[in-house]
């Protein structure tokens, strides 16, 4: 069951051990299909070998960013029921207990175009997020959702879904940590600004290290990389821990599969030091037992 705006689990519950989680840095071509779904399904495979629980793929994994015009976009979209996407994700020999998570183009049941993410764990679909905060000329392809991130009760914790740029709104992952988020899974597509960047100080890698450290959670960042149809990708796939520290080295714009531990532990810690608690949305002096 997905918890409601504002509301926090019951902090008795028993904490899930560490795992491993795997950001895919996936090439993804519009104009090549069967290339990009070659190329997704071999990081699933990779991911899996090195012991990912929790795979995080790209945003729009299988559709391409930059298709021309909404008619391109609607010639690509798929149901979240029987598409594509979901065929890939449950064509895999995943392990009892493995979460997937991915982008996708979807069309709703209300003839909408979604920029979605769906949430698998063991071939059953637990969630899917459409983006409520479209960038740029996607206004123009998608409709916008109208519902806040999901935190997804799974096997290895509480996963909150975001896609790309709703993570740079700090209140939207603050909400999700509010409602006892462990770790934030975010398919992304980055465009690259300069192809000769430093991904360590692009804007987006730092507010995603931000959002991961003011909230006291894991972010999983799964980027894309390559060109496509003229347009670079900042090729920044990261997972960050509660501290806001990178346990993954940058991926330097290239296809990678990028693995680090998961402590669901440490994200429920919201102590910053001896004196100060972070509970709930409020920042508890340890002093005054009388405000816990």
């Amino acid at each position: 069951m997905v918890a409601e705006a504002g509301e926090h689990p019951d902090r008795g519950e028993d904490v899930p051990a560490p795992w491993t989680v795997a950001v895919c840095q996936v090439q993804i071509d519009t104009d090549d299909p069967a290339a990009t779904r070659a190329a997704a399904e071999d990081a699933l495979h990779r991911a899996l070998a090195a012991g990912a629980r929790l795979v995080v793929l790209p945003e729009l994994l299988l559709s391409g960013y930059l298709m021309a015009d909404p008619a391109e976009a609607r010639s690509r979209a798929e149901t979240v029921e029987d598409g594509p996407t979901l065929a890939l994700l449950r064509s895999v020999d995943a392990p009892a207990g493995t979460v997937l998570v991915a982008g996708l183009c979807e069309l709703g049941g209300d003839g909408r175009l979604y920029n979605s993410v769906v949430l698998v764990q063991d071939g059953e679909v637990l969630a899917v997020h459409r983006k409520t905060h479209l960038w740029g000329a996607e206004s123009l392809l998608f409709t916008p959702g109208d519902a806040v991130s999901p935190v997804v009760p799974t096997v290895l914790g509480r996963i909150g879904l975001a896609i790309c740029y709703e993570i740079e709104f700090p209140e939207w992952v603050r909400d999700m940590a509010l409602r006892g988020a462990d770790l934030v899974a975010a398919p992304s597509n980055w465009p690259a600004a300069d192809p000769f960047h430093d991904v360590h100080v692009v804007t987006e890698v730092v507010q995603a290290r931000a959002a991961a450290a003011s909230s006291g959670l894991y972010v999983a960042v799964a980027d894309r990389c390559g060109t496509e149809r003229g347009t670079d990708w900042i090729g920044g796939s990261l997972v960050t821990d509660p501290g806001g520290a990178l346990l993954t080295p940058a991926a330097l714009g290239g296809p990678a599969v990028l693995t680090a531990e998961v402590d669901p532990a440490r994200s429920r810690d919201k102590r910053r030091g001896p004196y100060n608690d972070l509970i709930g949305d409020r920042r508890v002096d340890l002093y005054r037992p009388d405000l816990r």
